[in-house]
């Protein structure tokens, strides 16, 4: 049996959602399953007055035996319903995310990062027994060791004012007009932000691509994805929380098509190196190149190899000796005579992408 995939919320238990999905579906996965919390008692501040904590019953389990018979169940079937280049998000506390890491790992994939959600406005400790709780722990893995997994490297770096992005994130939690409530109540206990989601869809998914989320919650995910164009699908166990996903759902727009570009990967490109212009013949030995004001000029040897002046080697380690640099780009530094115009020879390597 066909079941539609694409941009669906489905009210029911995860475990038996996910074995209706046929293998290797979804390009990505967010999770944010039960924390475990153990909560022994009433929480309260100093004022007395009652904290509203995670005291669910859907986070609730017997014994770590039985969370962690529930983690590997689920982990294993969002693995089977990941495809071979696919990858998986998994967000905890210190309460079950070592256990959760554990099992990604004995279930065979291939852990990427750890990263650090670090809360700008934690709930303070009021007891002053313990270090303020202040961030959660997200792990990001592959399908495999194998998987030609997506990260968007340059759209993080520019989302980072051209600074590489690092694995701790500052971050806010939900709060204000982004939190649920209901009668003056929040909807749910552990509503994520979006700005996390975004950041998260950003770099390692690609527009119209397939996002699964089997602890949908409020539909933080969902909601994220319909505004990036990525299809979404999510399944949530309490009546409640799926209502509430669903009418949030409806008011949520798609940005418009021209926003929703990302900057290419430098990496993303075949790498093709000079040489294999030269094996070709798409340039020739003995051809002469210069840097763009054709002040300074390079001989190509039959090896694929410059030589300027006293100076041989690859078009980058020239260039970069050249200018006294440690590095730099050969293809962008280097150009040549195209039918009296100067054009870098980066277009050389365009040509044979286009012809491969």
């Amino acid at each position: 049996m066909t079941i539609n995939i694409k941009d669906r919320l489905i009210n029911g238990d995860s475990l038996k959602e996910l074995k209706k999905i046929p293998d290797e579906t979804f390009n990505l996965i967010f999770a944010d399953p039960p924390y475990n919390l153990q909560l022994k008692r009433e929480l309260t501040r100093p004022d007395r007055s009652k904290i509203s904590a995670v005291n669910d019953k859907w986070d609730q389990f017997e014994s770590f035996k039985r969370y962690d018979d529930f983690t590997y169940a689920w982990l294993s079937e969002c693995k089977r319903v990941l495809k071979k280049d696919g990858a998986i998000w998994v967000i905890g506390s210190y309460h079950n995310i070592f256990r959760v890491g554990t099992a990604i790992q004995n279930l065979g994939f291939w852990i990427l990062n750890d990263v650090i959600w670090n809360k700008k406005n934690p709930m303070p400790n009021f007891k002053g027994t313990r270090f303020t709780n202040a961030h959660e722990t997200l792990i990001w893995a592959s399908k495999s060791d194998k998987s030609k997994y997506t990260f968007n490297y340059q759209s993080l770096k520019c989302l980072n004012d051209d600074l590489q992005m690092r694995s701790n994130w500052d971050l806010s939690i939900c709060n204000g007009s982004e939190r649920l409530k209901k009668k003056g109540k929040k909807v749910h206990s552990t509503q994520k932000p979006e700005a996390l989601l975004h950041r998260i869809l950003l770099a390692t998914s690609n527009k119209n691509d397939l996002v699964l989320d089997p602890f949908l919650g409020s539909g933080t995910t969902a909601t994220v994805a319909k505004k990036l164009s990525r299809n979404y699908y999510g399944i949530e166990k309490e009546k409640a929380y799926f209502k509430a996903a669903e009418k949030r759902l409806k008011n949520t727009k798609v940005l418009e098509d021209d926003c929703l570009d990302t900057l290419k990967n430098n990496r993303s490109k075949p790498r093709i190196p000079f040489g294999s212009l030269v094996e070709l013949g798409i340039i020739k030995p003995g051809t002469t190149i210069f840097d763009n004001q054709k002040k300074i000029s390079a001989k190509i040897m039959a090896d694929g190899s410059i030589k300027h002046a006293q100076t041989e080697g690859s078009i980058h380690k020239v260039a970069a000796a050249i200018l006294g640099a440690e590095s730099c780009n050969g293809w962008t530094y280097w150009h040549y005579n195209f039918n009296g115009s100067v054009v870098p020879i980066d277009r050389l390597r365009q040509r044979l992408v286009n012809n491969s």
